[in-house]
């Protein structure tokens, strides 16, 4: 029954954490920073546009001083600006306690990042992969940290096809391309987890979905005769970009949460946030070891799992 009973309202003080949140000025990413900011965590706002997450820190700090948000620009479609974070952040910071892959884009046209990777893969999977990396020895010397990375329950649908992985061969379908992004969330989190475990190191890396949230992701989804149709009951059946917010929150703060947790809401889409269970292929460790392998070739990223450095 624990397993139901997490009390969002009741969360400890956050004072003295510091929490980078990856698309922290809209949707999922500007509930995360307001939840943790405003329980007295330094939160760093990670987002691609500097303009929109100032005016995302006004809305949340109402011009009070005591609370902490400090906004940098990252674009997760891009190496260099990856790199340009991650190196700003540790002359900044000497600590992470915790690191909310959460930005991320859903069914767009094919598109290639700045690096040449599908546009999907490149941010929701390598993007997030290369910054986890690059501020990998931050989180392995504060005691206690987590990695709490975003999926999707269209993981379900995903296929993880190394001859066409960026759809190089053609056969692109957004749909397809975000299923497939969303299963690597997972598959990166179960790795970079048993990693942990075999280097006994002091992290946690835990997964949520937020089930269907109501956030600007949506917006290239194609607008039909049928989404007009049956918008009203999407809405019944939809929750607030808060309450998708909460299954990651939950991933981050739980004292009783382990590595490898899958959250994600009671009711699928909808409900509170309790731990869930994704598909099969997402526990597939030879296919995770090959993604992640892929992952380091392409991003050229390498994590020190050492302990003492």
């Amino acid at each position: 029954m624990n397993n139901l009973f997490w009390n969002s309202k009741k969360t400890q003080s956050l004072k003295d954490k510091v929490i980078v949140v990856t698309g922290g000025n809209s949707g999922l990413g500007f509930e995360d920073v307001k939840y943790y900011a405003l329980r007295g965590a330094s939160v760093v706002l990670a987002c691609r546009n500097i303009e929109k997450g100032e005016k995302a820190k006004v809305l949340i700090t109402n011009d009070d001083d005591g609370i902490k948000i400090d906004v940098m620009q990252l674009d997760l479609a891009d190496m260099n600006s990856i790199q340009k974070f991650a190196e700003s952040f540790k002359m900044k910071y000497s600590k992470l306690n915790i690191l909310m892959n959460n930005a991320g884009i859903m069914v767009v046209p094919y598109a290639k990042t700045k690096d040449g990777f599908e546009s999907q893969f490149g941010v929701n999977h390598l993007g997030h992969f290369s910054l986890t990396g690059l501020l990998f020895d931050h989180l392995k010397n504060t005691p206690a940290s987590r990695i709490i990375t975003i999926t999707s329950m269209a993981h379900v649908a995903g296929k993880m096809d190394f001859n066409n992985l960026m759809y190089e061969n053609g056969d692109y379908s957004p749909f397809g391309a975000y299923a497939r992004s969303k299963l690597a969330n997972l598959l990166f989190t179960y790795e970079i987890q048993r990693k942990i475990e075999r280097h006994n190191l002091d992290i946690m890396a835990l997964v949520a979905h937020p089930g269907a949230a109501r956030t600007g992701l949506f917006r290239h989804m194609k607008k039909t005769f049928f989404t007009y149709l049956f918008s009203p009951f999407t809405y019944l059946f939809s929750q607030s970009a808060y309450r998708g917010a909460l299954t990651g929150i939950r991933a981050a703060l739980d004292k009783r949460a382990q590595g490898g947790t899958f959250y994600g809401p009671l009711f699928y889409l909808i409900g509170p946030p309790i731990k869930t269970n994704s598909n099969h292929l997402s526990h597939n460790e030879e296919v995770a070891r090959k993604l992640w392998d892929i992952s380091e070739k392409l991003t050229g990223v390498v994590y020190n799992l050492n302990q003492n450095n």
